[in-house]
């Protein structure tokens, strides 16, 4: 044989090795009828008994369908995207002549989970808070039959290729190229004829090409529209494709009737004699129709004129609210309860961020601007003191620190008050240290935290126009935004007051572990009993173990008494979390349990302040030697055994917020602390 002959065959047989290593996924459906099995739907979406892929069909809806698996579009975290082709064959049948919902995207994206995206201008593929983020990972192409000047779009009927946004990157009118001319025809979106799109994308050129045409018209030669996008930087490894419409303001409906994919070469074309036929349009009216439409209308006309009456009657039951004449002075801080109502999806179960003492939490989402909020629904019978308290939280709704979760506002019915919070993805602090199904929160992180909380208690200290003392300062109060920042939340129990006076309370509030000893005698609040409190959070973060946990060995119960014996022995790191498994700076961690110990001093004097503990982590200054200013340790154990034979005698797990004997006049009540069998949160954001 000769070497020519050896060195094709060789060529031949590394191609076909190389056509086998490769990812070709592929796949067709001329209609849908056997595709359930392969395509995972939500919303509207639903296959037919025509065998059609229908997405939507009726007002303001969304309904997705993707195909169940996901494809390999990357082949390592930094490669270059694959190639791919599709064709699909889509119908839009517009509720009226002349108008219609928003149309149909072609979707590739990194979920086929796309429920809490909007409808609309939208398409259900993204929200206003997540539209040209860099971190969606999506690739769209747009038919799109509604005209919004807010997206830059040219037109209410045009293709659009998306990119991490619903402003398109590339755009042109619906229609296509004649073959073997430039001449260009116009087509109509909504004209209820089924037209065939092709999506090619080259991964060597980085060339992306929509083209589309009347259904049975061979493919244009000229695509309607050419990008060159670098898709290696937008997609991950493994992507889903789909579809995804949404209505709108007018009764439309979506369908596919056929849809072709292949990676890494050319999608097979579809069988157009096999495709299921859209749904007819019904444009004859007859007399005895007209007739019967005219008699029924007659004959609900007065039935529609009650419905309205009692609609409007429970329209205004359902979002009525209390608003006095004093409250204009707050109207920028105050919601209108339909506002939160949408936003909350009216309150619904599957919003419901957590319940705790003071009322139950909802996730929502503003539909004028889609920032997402936590609201607070706090019941009250009584309106004494009310204009007290709203003006005490329009005050406080000033506060302005990147370490305290900002309250926006209130609403105010009957019965119930609202509180407005910005929302906290990452949740709670102790759910990140004591929560076995999350990953391992690293010293670095804690450290971060720990003086970002620090930070925000300077602030209410020293540095706002007042005094802010927060009063329940614990892990379960200081919530994580998106980039793990720990900012203090729930000024539910904090009590105003002008620098240079001297705060005293009718009540002794705050949570059991947090409490500082001096507060069952006095009931008074100052700044030192929130740095007591800060003490023991410092505490609980380095060593991973709740102020009080029942179930240990009787000298470890009590957090901070186990933490001094250690100190005493020298062996103060020993109480580092073990969940850490030794990964920290040992100096930061020795600073921040010597720094618990000394925030936690049973007297208040000897206790630093905010201030002082901010110079401390930021290694401005060292704390003081714990030996020149600790009480004698049977003192502190003292204090501390008088708090732990008050939780006993009142067995923890019955603890109440109103039924906490106290000594002294007109001192009632204390909060159940974190580790007690009577906490109900159940936080998956924010809980404030």
């Amino acid at each position: 044989m000769d070497p020519i002959t050896v060195w094709r065959a060789l060529l031949l047989l590394f191609l076909l090795l190389e056509l086998a290593s490769s990812d070709d996924s592929d796949f067709v459906f001329n209609g849908f009828s056997r595709a359930r099995g392969n395509l995972s739907m939500d919303g509207m979406a639903e296959i037919t008994l025509d065998g059609l892929l229908r997405l939507t069909n009726g007002t303001n809806l969304k309904g997705q369908a993707f195909y169940s698996a996901p494809l390999q579009f990357k082949k390592s975290p930094a490669g270059r995207a694959s190639s791919f082709s599709s064709t699909f064959v889509f119908g839009i049948l517009a509720g009226y002549s002349q108008l219609s919902g928003n149309g149909i995207a072609f979707v590739i994206s990194p979920s086929k989970d796309l429920r809490r995206n909007f409808g609309y201008q939208y398409l259900g593929i993204l929200s206003p808070s997540t539209d040209g983020n860099s971190t969606n990972h999506l690739v769209a192409v747009e038919l799109d039959t509604i005209y919004n000047p807010d997206l830059a779009d040219i037109n209410d009927n045009h293709v659009g290729i998306d990119v991490n946004s619903v402003v398109s990157i590339n755009s042109s009118a619906a229609g296509y190229f004649a073959n073997g001319t430039d001449i260009f025809k116009n087509l109509s979106l909504i004209s209820g004829d089924p037209m065939q799109v092709w999506i090619d994308f080259d991964g060597t050129e980085m060339q992306l090409k929509v083209t589309l045409s009347p259904l049975g018209v061979i493919k244009p030669l000229i695509p309607l529209l050419s990008s060159t996008v670098n898709l290696s930087e937008i997609f991950l490894e493994e992507m889903f494709v789909g579809f995804s419409s949404s209505t709108g303001s007018f009764s439309s409906s979506h369908y596919i009737l056929g849809w072709s994919f292949k990676m890494n070469g050319e999608a097979r074309p579809l069988n157009i004699s096999s495709l299921p036929s859209l749904p007819s349009r019904k444009t004859r009216h007859n007399r005895l129709a007209l007739a019967l439409s005219l008699s029924l209308g007659i004959a609900l006309l007065l039935l529609l004129a009650i419905s309205a009456g009692l609609f409007v009657l429970a329209r205004k039951i359902r979002y009525s609210e209390l608003l006095e004449d004093w409250e204009e002075e707050y109207g920028p801080q105050r919601f209108s309860y339909k506002d939160l109502y949408d936003a909350t999806r009216g309150f619904k179960e599957a919003e419901l961020l957590g319940v705790g003492g003071f009322g139950r939490v909802y996730r929502g989402a503003l539909s004028s601007s889609g920032m997402e909020i936590a609201v607070k629904k706090v019941s009250h019978e009584s309106r004494q003191g009310m204009k007290e308290f709203i003006a005490e939280i329009a005050s406080i709704g000033r506060l302005r620190h990147r370490n305290l979760v900002q309250l926006r506002g209130y609403c105010r019915r009957k019965g119930e008050l609202l509180l407005v919070y910005d929302y906290m993805p990452n949740g709670s602090l102790d759910k990140l240290i004591f929560d076995q199904r999350r990953p391992t929160f690293d010293w670095k992180q804690r450290f971060h935290v720990l003086r970002g909380v620090a930070s925000g208690l300077l602030y209410l200290h020293e540095e706002w126009e007042k005094i802010v003392i927060h009063r329940d300062v614990k892990a379960s109060n200081v919530l994580l935004d998106g980039e793990l920042n720990g900012r203090l939340g729930d000024f539910g129990l904090a009590r105003l007051y002008d620098h240079g006076n001297y705060p005293m309370t009718t009540h002794v509030v705050g949570t059991v572990g947090y409490l500082a000893p001096e507060l069952t005698r006095t009931g008074r609040s100052t700044k030192q009993a929130d740095v007591y409190a800060f003490g023991a959070l410092l505490l609980e973060t380095a060593c991973g173990r709740r102020p009080i946990e029942q179930e240990a060995p009787e000298e470890e119960v009590l957090l901070l008494g186990w933490v001094l014996k250690n100190w005493r022995k020298g062996t103060i790191l020993d109480c580092a979390d073990p969940k850490l498994e030794g990964k920290y700076e040992g100096k930061e961690m020795e600073l921040v349990l010597q720094l618990g110990l000394l925030c936690s001093h049973p007297l208040p004097p000897n206790r630093p302040n905010m201030r002082q503990v901010m110079r401390y982590l930021d290694g401005d200054a060292s704390p003081p030697e714990l030996s020149s200013i600790y009480l004698d340790g049977g003192v502190l154990e003292a204090l501390q055994n008088e708090i732990f034979h008050r939780i006993n005698t009142s067995s923890l797990s019955s603890i109440s917020a109103d039924a906490f004997p106290l000594s002294g006049p007109g001192f009632h009540s204390l909060k159940p602390g974190d580790g007690s069998s009577t906490s109900k949160s159940r936080e998956r954001g924010m809980i404030v």
